[in-house]
């Protein structure tokens, strides 16, 4: 969580020195993510947000891949094979539909209900409380619910639709909603990790057994603003985000160890210096990155060569090889 929080504080630095088009906060968020993600089998697979970085580090994609897109030096970042985990959706609840149709694909394998827990599989569908408005989403949970599809749809509902506050999207706690589509509902203190996990490895359990899904709601909050060009401050409170930051779940999970003697100031030491040394290579990282060749946007078009396609790189190809360089 501490790495991921000092991730985080790095890119927003990043976008402000001009490094990266634009950055989308996860501070505050960072229980409900790596909760998430330890709760998860390693043959599940997620389709995230575009926010979810703590998910992805869980997960072993390296941050300066996340920090590719941003950057605009690739159309993704990973592959999603490799980490069992989806490229970043900007278009909002996209996902859902997509992580729906794979969860069927996988009903379809008999990767559900056979008892093997290495083999069983489940798909994990995120999405924000602003996106529960989407009809892609309703659509998503209808069809989850009546095919039981093994899908844990997990909401980080961090208080703010962008601007909108969690009031005027819904009249009612997004988790009972689950009630109506025909799945179980269950909503979590989003800033306790050891709470989420438990949360979601249950939820994931059902879901491998055949039972269908889940609709786990974890109430937290976006301590920053929804992303680098948006201005919190013209629609929070101070109080209300300084109410929220005595809640902050790193320093709950500090508390926490030294209580229990479970970590002493050498950890704690320990893990700055180990922050230290991955903001150092991130920033590395990020002013060493090259710009994409511009043909390589017809490289995964289609998985087979297209004719229009080729056809279309040629004549980029003759144009960038014929035209000055200001002309570009």
């Amino acid at each position: 969580m501490a790495l991921v929080r000092r991730f985080d504080v790095e890119a927003t630095a990043l976008q402000r020195q001009g490094e990266l088009a634009l950055w989308a906060s996860c501070t505050g968020q960072e229980a409900a993510q790596v909760g998430a993600g330890h709760g998860l089998a390693g043959q599940d697979h997620v389709f995230p947000t575009y926010r979810e970085h703590g998910l992805a580090w869980v997960r072993g994609v390296d941050p300066l891949q996340v920090l590719q897109l941003y950057r605009g030096s690739s159309h993704g970042g990973w592959d999603p094979s490799d980490h069992a985990f989806h490229l970043y959706t900007l278009v909002i609840g996209a996902q859902l539909p997509h992580a729906t149709g794979y969860a069927m694909g996988v009903q379809r394998d008999g990767l559900v209900g056979t008892g093997d827990r290495g083999r069983d599989t489940a798909v994990m569908a995120c999405f924000g409380d602003g996106a529960s408005s989407q009809g892609e989403v309703n659509e998503a949970l209808s069809w989850a619910a009546v095919f039981s599809a093994p899908v844990v749809f997990f909401c980080q509902n961090n208080g703010w639709a962008i601007s909108a506050p969690t009031a005027r999207q819904s009249a009612a706690p997004l988790h009972q909603r689950a009630t109506g589509f025909g799945m179980p509902g269950v909503q979590v203190d989003g800033n306790d990790v050891l709470a989420v996990e438990a949360v979601v490895r249950a939820a994931g359990d059902r879901a491998r057994s055949g039972a269908g899904p889940v609709l786990v709601e974890a109430v937290t909050y976006r301590m920053n603003a929804h992303t680098t060009s948006d201005d919190a401050g013209r629609y929070r409170t101070r109080e209300e985000e300084d109410s929220w930051r005595a809640k902050d779940p790193l320093a709950r999970v500090e508390a926490h160890l030294r209580a229990t003697d479970g970590a002493d100031d050498a950890f704690f030491d320990a893990v700055r210096g180990e922050s230290d040394e991955l903001g150092a290579r991130v920033r590395r990282g990020v002013r060493e990155m090259t710009d994409p060749a511009p043909t390589s946007m017809f490289d995964h078009a289609y998985a087979a060569e297209h004719p229009l396609v080729a056809s279309e790189r040629a004549w980029l190809e003759t144009w960038l090889a014929t035209e000055p360089e200001e002309a570009r």
